[in-house]
């Protein structure tokens, strides 16, 4: 078992989600059970399974949980670029995090790729 509060993919994932949070307190109040929630699930989803991943024995079982959360950051930036488009809140609250989304998603690959050449 891995101390995955020590995992700088999840540090910087607590950190996300919390702006995330923050971000998504902007949207409009009839977006509460729509974009909103889809936001910030898809934030928290990116640590949970960080997390969850670092419960696992075997290597394979870890990679999988770790592109699941690859796959909830992809999931958090098209919800933002969906509010974007929509034009729900301002460009340069949504490009902030838009950042932290795209450094998050290279740092979970590069974690991905690391366990890959451990293999």
């Amino acid at each position: 078992m891995k101390d995955f509060k020590k995992l700088l993919i999840w540090q910087k994932g607590m950190e996300l989600m919390e702006e995330t949070y923050r971000l998504a307190t902007l949207l409009p109040h009839e977006e509460k059970y729509g974009l909103r929630s889809q936001l910030t699930r898809a934030a928290v989803s990116i640590v949970l399974n960080i997390a969850e991943g670092s419960a696992k024995a075997s290597k394979k079982e870890y990679k999988y949980y770790l592109e699941t959360s690859l796959g909830s950051a992809f999931e958090l930036e098209t919800v933002l670029l969906v509010t974007e488009r929509l034009d729900l809140m301002e460009d340069k609250v949504i490009s902030k995090v838009m950042s932290e989304v795209l450094r998050e998603q290279r740092k979970i690959n590069g974690f991905i790729n690391k366990i890959n050449s451990d293999v």
